[in-house]
């Protein structure tokens, strides 16, 4: 496969940003690969500048759930462009986003617009800190709530790829209050809560982990969690940046049955736009100013073009529900496939997955927290990353993200993949 060009700017990235990427994972360096430099992306494909075409398992990280540049998307998005790209003021389209998500998730009761999961998340914690007047918070292992210093602490994604523990730039009393537990053990929660039974504000979680690579909740896990919440006093906040409209148009609180006092979202509501969004009951959102006490804001919150794209696919979702039954169908053939190639050649991995989403781990062990998910063989990933990608497979450059199936990826495409999964494992053989 030709990298030359994407071989170049790379050297040219280099010299001018940190290690020539703008967010760690894309540098490809826990994989040993040249990073493909994209060019253009359509359906379930992308296209790098080499012209490389590649079936895409990554999707923008998850919300490109109609495939990339779906035509009612851009058509709404080019709409908009005519109108202006930015006001910095009120518009219909942020009060029909947030109708339209208010209507769909049951535990939203009013919703803030914000620019990035980041800052979601960071502003949910804020505003449980400022609803319960406490300190304390609690979050899990493996679990990645975005780059805000008081929860990069035994955190997922690109922190666990890169292995940085937490980060440099950090001080200590930015996480001081920030309290861990571990993924599908309820004990290691009430331990805290009997600890600081008073001074826990809330408990923050992936209802279905993405960032240590995918781990399911174990049967009863969250339903305690929320219950040991509400009897301490303390909010629960789900972090639905991955799980949020692509598991369910309800998210993983209504997959669960589960209602949390807040939730979060990330790019997915935007159809891939830069773009989030935090929400929950009416009574904790009223602490938000300007009505208030908790303060937050942003110019370029609720942007229009973003609210275009984003309104556009969530109506899509919305009216036409089957979408999940195939999201769930490919899902699931992709992993059975995987499995399948692995057992025919004495392979020994474990493929966790729920939905469109999925992950192979090459460890022999199930996955089901974080200590579990570090057992896991990142050179042998290596490797097999070497070869779906040579092989216009683009998957996570991490042992430690997901696989997104988008509506848009055919059966061919799964059955290519699954074609190419069996080669490789004969290879190792």
């Amino acid at each position: 496969m030709n990298t030359d060009t994407s071989k170049k700017l790379k050297e040219r990235a280099l010299k001018v940003m940190p290690g020539g990427v703008n967010s760690p994972v894309r540098s490809f360096n826990s994989v040993n690969e040249t990073p493909r430099f994209i060019e253009r992306a359509k359906g379930a494909y992308i296209y790098d500048a080499d012209g490389n075409k590649y079936i895409d398992y990554v999707g923008s990280w998850g919300p490109m759930i109609l495939g990339h540049n779906d035509e009612r998307i851009v058509e709404a998005v080019r709409k908009q462009l005519e109108k202006g790209m930015s006001y910095g003021a009120s518009t219909e389209l942020e009060v029909e986003m947030a109708e339209l998500i208010t209507s769909t998730v049951p535990c939203c009761e009013q919703v803030r617009m914000v620019n990035s999961g980041t800052e979601a998340v960071m502003s949910a914690v804020r505003l449980a800190r400022g609803f319960t007047g406490r300190d304390k918070i609690i979050k899990f292992d493996g679990c990645y709530h975005g780059h805000s210093d008081m929860l990069l602490v035994k955190a997922g994604s690109g922190v666990l790829t890169q292995g940085i523990p937490g980060s440099a730039g950090v001080p200590a009393n930015c996480t001081s209050d920030t309290l861990t537990a571990k993924y599908n053990d309820i004990s290691s929660v009430k331990n805290l809560f009997e600890k600081y039974p008073d001074k826990i504000a809330c408990a923050v979680i992936e209802p279905v982990a993405g960032n240590m690579g995918v781990v399911l909740p174990e049967s009863g896990f969250l339903s305690a969690l929320r219950e040991i919440c509400t009897k301490y006093g303390a909010l629960l906040i789900f972090d639905e940046v991955i799980t949020g409209f692509r598991l369910d148009i309800g998210g993983a609180a209504a997959k669960f049955g589960i209602k949390p006092d807040l939730v979060t979202y990330g790019k997915i509501i935007g159809g891939g736009m830069p773009v989030g969004a935090y929400g929950g009951r009416r009574d904790i959102m009223e602490c938000v100013a300007p009505v208030g006490s908790v303060y937050q804001a942003g110019t370029l919150s609720g942007n229009p073009v973003a609210m275009a794209a984003g309104i556009t696919q969530l109506n899509i979702l919305k009216e036409n529900k089957t979408i999940y039954d195939r999201l769930e169908s490919l899902g699931e053939k992709l992993r059975s496939g995987i499995k399948k190639a692995a057992e025919d050649n004495g392979i020994k991995i474990t493929v966790n997955g729920i939905g469109s989403l999925s992950t192979l781990f090459f460890c022999e062990n199930s996955v089901t927290n974080y200590e579990f998910a570090l057992k896991a063989d990142t050179n042998a990933y290596s490797s097999y990353f070497s070869y779906m990608i040579n092989n216009n497979n683009y998957i996570a450059p991490s042992q430690f993200e997901a696989m997104f199936v988008s509506s848009s990826h055919s059966e061919e495409d799964i059955d290519k993949t699954i074609f190419d999964v069996q080669n490789y494992f004969k290879k190792m053989m």
